[in-house]
C-alpha cells in the first residue's frame, strides 16, 4: 500500500493524473536528521511532488527539485530518477516556523533541473512567491510548459502523499471544462484519505462516475548513491598537499554524506592507494 505511484488517464478527457503514497522512503530520508516539524512536512511534500514529476520524464535521467531561500530554511532538495529512486536533504538555521512558505524560506526560488542520460540538461526557475509548494510548482508548469496543472500535497512527518492533474498538450476549450470538473472532484481529497486508504480506493472515491484507465503502480524507493569507492575517488582529485596536511593534523579523513548520514574514514594508506588508482580496504560507519 505504501510507497506506490499510480498513473491514470481519463478516457473522455485529455487529462492525465497521478497519485503517490509514501511512508518508508519518507522515513528513511528523515532518519538521522533532527528536522523541525515544519521542515519534515515540507520535505514530505517535496518528496511527493518529485515522485510525481519523475513520471513526467519521457526519457531515462534524473530530476532535482530544489528550494533555496534566505530565511530559516536555507536549502531543501529532492533528487529523483526516472525509475522512482529518491533521496533528499534540508539545511536550516534556527527555528523554522509553521505557516506559509515565505515565513519559512524568506525570499527564494524553486529550481527544477532535468538531466537526461543523453541530451541537454534543462533547468527551470520560478520565484517562491506563493504560500504553498504546490502553488509554486503549478506556476512552474504554467511558465515553462504552458500546461494547466494542479497539485495536492500532504505530509505529517510520518507519511506523505500527493495527487496531480494535468491537461494533455493537444487540449482545447472542451478539455479545459473537463479539467475544471476533474479538478473540483480532486479538490475534495483529504490528507487522511491519502494516508490511510489504498490508492485504488482513493481513486474510486474521487472518480467512480468517470471512465478511468489505471496503469499498474510502480514502487518508489529511497536510495543514496554514495559509496566508499566514490568518496575515495573524490578525495583523489584534491590537491595532494592539502590531503597530506589534513592527515598530519587529524590522522584520518572523515567524509560524511548528508543524504544518508554515512561516514567514510580514510587513512594515509587509503589515500595513497586512491591516488595510485587502486582502492584499499578500510572502515565504514553509519
Amino acid at each position: 500500500m505504501t510507497d506506490k505511484l499510480y498513473r491514470y488517464l481519463f478516457d473522455k478527457a485529455d487529462v492525465r493524473g497521478e497519485l503517490v503514497q509514501l511512508k518508508d522512503s519518507y522515513q528513511q530520508i528523515l532518519a538521522g536528521h533532527d528536522y523541525p516539524a515544519a521542515v519534515q512536512r515540507l520535505l514530505g511534500e517535496t518528496l511527493a511532488a518529485t515522485a510525481m514529476l519523475t513520471a513526467t520524464l519521457k526519457f531515462e535521467g534524473d530530476i532535482a527539485v530544489q528550494i533555496q531561500g534566505d530565511g530559516p530554511l536555507q536549502l531543501l532538495v529532492i533528487n529523483g530518477s526516472h525509475d522512482n529512486v529518491l533521496r533528499g536533504v534540508a539545511r536550516f538555521n534556527g527555528e523554522v516556523p509553521e505557516g506559509d512558505l515565505q515565513a519559512q524560506i524568506g525570499k527564494g526560488h524553486l529550481v527544477i533541473t532535468i538531466t537526461p542520460d543523453e541530451g541537454e540538461r534543462y533547468q527551470g526557475i520560478v520565484a517562491l512567491d506563493k504560500p504553498t509548494l504546490a502553488a509554486n510548482i503549478e506556476q512552474y508548469f504554467a511558465q515553462s510548459e504552458q500546461l494547466n496543472t494542479r497539485l495536492w500535497l500532504h505530509a505529517n512527518g510520518q507519511q506523505a502523499g500527493g495527487m496531480l492533474l494535468q491537461q494533455m498538450p493537444a487540449s482545447n476549450i472542451e478539455t479545459e471544462v473537463e479539467f475544471e470538473h476533474l479538478e473540483a472532484l480532486t479538490d475534495t481529497i483529504k490528507a487522511e484519505e491519502l494516508f490511510e486508504l489504498d490508492g485504488q480506493d482513493v481513486l474510486y472515491r474521487l472518480y467512480h462516475e468517470e471512465s478511468v484507465q489505471l496503469f499498474d503502480p510502480s514502487d518508489v524507493v529511497f536510495r543514496c548513491g554514495c559509496s566508499r569507492e566514490r568518496s575515495l575517488a573524490a578525495l583523489a582529485t584534491l590537491d595532494p598537499a592539502e590531503l597530506e596536511s589534513l592527515l598530519e593534523e587529524r590522522g584520518q579523513i572523515d567524509m560524511h554524506c548528508d543524504y544518508c548520514n554515512s561516514h567514510y574514514r580514510f587513512d594515509a594508506v587509503d589515500v595513497a592507494a586512491a591516488q595510485q588508482g587502486a582502492f584499499k580496504g578500510g572502515s565504514q560507519q553509519h
